[in-house]
């Protein structure tokens, strides 16, 4: 088993920027992807980014490309979500996943493992 716990969220102005983190901890010696979704208030939960175990590959959405950024610290089992020039639309609780193998899937079944979620406000 695997257990992921987010932070760094909060309120923020559109224009700001925000990291968010997420630390892994139980079978963390796998080599897993881990990647971030996000769901708005009435919406349904969407994949924003992924990595791979090395951070050699990753994989974003097309509202986050260009102003996410993710990465990882495998030394510190830590996931990273650097969010720039954020914009009202990204408000949403975001979740940190992970998954066994290689593959930097983008639906929400290519994930095993489930954060409990982080809510990010960006206000107008």
């Amino acid at each position: 088993q695997v257990q992921l716990v987010e932070s760094g969220g909060g309120l923020v102005q559109a224009g700001d920027s925000l990291r968010v983190s997420c630390l892994a901890s139980g079978r963390t010696s796998s080599r897993l992807v881990m990647g971030w979704f996000r769901q708005a208030p009435g919406k349904e939960r969407e994949f924003v980014a992924a990595i791979s175990w090395g951070g050699m590959s990753t994989s974003y959405t097309d509202s986050a490309k260009g102003r996410f950024a993710i990465s990882r610290d495998n030394a510190k089992n830590t996931l990273y979500l650097q969010m720039n020039s954020l914009k009202p639309e990204d408000t949403a609780v975001y979740y940190c996943v992970a998954a066994s193998g290689t593959r930097l899937g983008g639906r929400i079944g290519d994930y095993a493992y489930w954060g409990q979620g982080i809510q990010v406000t960006v206000s107008s």
